[in-house]
């Protein structure tokens, strides 16, 4: 870059400068004002270096004051639940964050498939496991909840590849091909390793999506090699309702399979940063994510139009419902990496669904206008 040239002004001492300014005096009067422009200089010296420091001050206490509105806001809404709502939220530029029971334990549901993708992609890259091998989907891989696989096939001689059943676990949560997905990533425990290895303690995964729903319906699974859709479902349903509701209250009561807000933000934070995979690997995580057609009413529920979303979903009816991921602000805002975690509500699905859009809302509102 070139710069024009501009000639130094030549250096004045003080003297000169206050002689200059003050004026022929006498000698006794020229001291006196000499000493006051001495003290002038000062204090104009002094007023300068804390005009900013001021500013600095005012715009973080005008912050601090709009957090506390924003936290007494997202208590609010969470009171319209009935039940216990943990929020989690980060500002992944800045580091700004706000949280709400971000250290209590819930049930992660179906947003575990998440931490699951990370532990397969880790597999992928290390030449374990590749995105283009196929995968024999068996009788015994059909499995109750939801998805396309078991609501489909009603006979197995289906084989799809690693990513199509990516695809179906993030995209639709398919639990037939997050449990395929799951063994391929080592199993519950290599999961949970991977994520401890990476500083993360507050995400444990414990079981399959077909454990967790016989544990949380009141069932028990028969051997493997006796699985069919057919007699797990008429499992499910035979359950009786005080089975079922004995199973609810230990389903919620217990540390397997649940994350605090905090680490889950936390896991969003380092999987935006690419500090977990390598760049084409979070681009494609993070790519599957954002076409995530599961509540569409909670995160994205009141959001503007277009609003990027990668996002994953969790819900057992009547008594989980979550959403977890990374919202996109307008006009290079940055990201907001948020997890709102719900458990043991009041309000039925829908209510709850709009409150975490509401809640999602406030958040985006927050982060946006105040970067």
């Amino acid at each position: 870059m070139e710069r024009s040239y501009r000639p130094k002004p030549l250096k004045q001492s003080p003297r000169s400068r206050i002689v200059a300014l003050m004026g022929p005096v006498g000698l006794t009067e020229r001291i006196v004002q000499r000493l006051m422009a001495i003290l002038l200089l000062s204090v104009l010296a002094g007023t300068a270096g804390w005009l900013p420091s001021q500013a600095a001050s005012v715009d973080e206490q005008a912050y601090l004051t709009a957090h506390g509105r924003l936290e007494q806001e997202l208590a609010h809404l969470t009171r319209s639940t009935g039940g216990t709502v943990g929020i989690a939220a980060i500002h992944i530029e800045s580091g700004r964050r706000v949280s709400l029971h971000g250290g209590e334990r819930f049930p992660m549901a179906s947003t575990y498939k998440v931490p699951i993708a990370v532990q397969l992609l880790t597999r992928v890259e290390k030449g374990e496991v590749r995105l283009d091998q196929m995968v024999e989907v068996k009788a015994s891989d059909l499995h109750l909840g939801t998805g396309t696989l078991t609501g489909l096939l009603n006979q197995p001689g289906v084989i799809l590849s690693v990513r199509n059943l990516l695809e179906l676990m993030l995209v639709v949560s398919d639990n037939s091909a997050t449990d395929l997905l799951l063994r391929l990533a080592g199993g519950p425990e290599a999961v949970t390793s991977r994520l401890r290895e990476l500083g993360i303690t507050g995400i444990d995964v414990s079981r399959s999506t077909l454990q967790m729903i016989a544990d949380r319906s009141g069932f028990d699974l028969p051997p493997e090699e006796d699985w069919t859709l057919e007699t797990l479902q008429n499992l499910e349903t035979k359950a009786s309702d005080d089975s079922r509701r004995a199973a609810r209250r230990r389903f919620e009561a217990d540390r397997r399979d649940t994350s605090t807000p905090d680490a889950m933000v936390l896991l969003l934070e380092r999987i935006y940063h690419g500090s977990l995979l390598k760049p084409e690997t979070t681009d494609l995580l993070l790519g599957i994510m954002s076409r995530c057609r599961t509540g569409e009413g909670r995160l994205k529920g009141l959001l503007p139009p277009k609003t990027a979303v990668a996002h994953k979903t969790g819900t057992f009816a009547g008594s989980v419902v979550d959403d977890v991921g990374i919202l996109t602000l307008p006009d290079g805002g940055g990201h907001v990496a948020v997890a709102v975690f719900m458990k043991s509500p009041e309000a039925d699905d829908a209510e709850s669904e709009r409150a975490i859009a509401h809640i999602s809302r406030a958040i985006y509102d927050f982060f946006l206008f105040h970067p």
